[in-house]
């Protein structure tokens, strides 16, 4: 089985930690890489075409939805899931997230199993 890259964007090492637990898991190999802000998340979605990234949105440099524009406005990046997984939980915040082009909108704090299930479906 290959192994499959996740790469989580989110500025706060807490979330990494958990969401790192998380990916070790699922019960199938994943290289785990992180960036803390946007522009280092796209920098490294072209270098390592992750199957799979995890998008905070409030990010320092560029934020999650104009990474998320960037890399769904390149063609080498375009298919790459990005799924938002952020504090941003207000009327019309999952609305904004998809229109930027995520392909889902999970809230923090993050609920585990959500986030367990999205994982074995997307990595396994």
């Amino acid at each position: 089985m290959p192994v499959k890259t996740l790469l989580i964007v989110d500025d706060e090492p807490t979330n990494v930690q958990l969401i790192r637990m998380l990916a070790e898991d699922i019960g199938v190999p994943v290289r785990l890489r992180t960036a803390s802000n946007g522009l280092e998340a796209v920098t490294l979605a072209r270098e390592l075409a992750p199957a799979l990234v995890l998008m905070d949105l409030k990010l320092p440099v560029l934020d999650g939805l104009e990474a998320t524009r960037r890399l769904k406005a390149d063609p080498a990046t375009a298919s790459i899931p990005v799924i938002a997984l952020t504090a941003q939980a207000m009327v019309g915040d999952r609305e904004r997230a998809l229109a930027a082009g995520c392909d889902g909108y999970l809230t923090k704090p993050i609920d585990l199993q959500a986030l367990l299930h999205l994982l074995r479906e997307r990595l396994a």
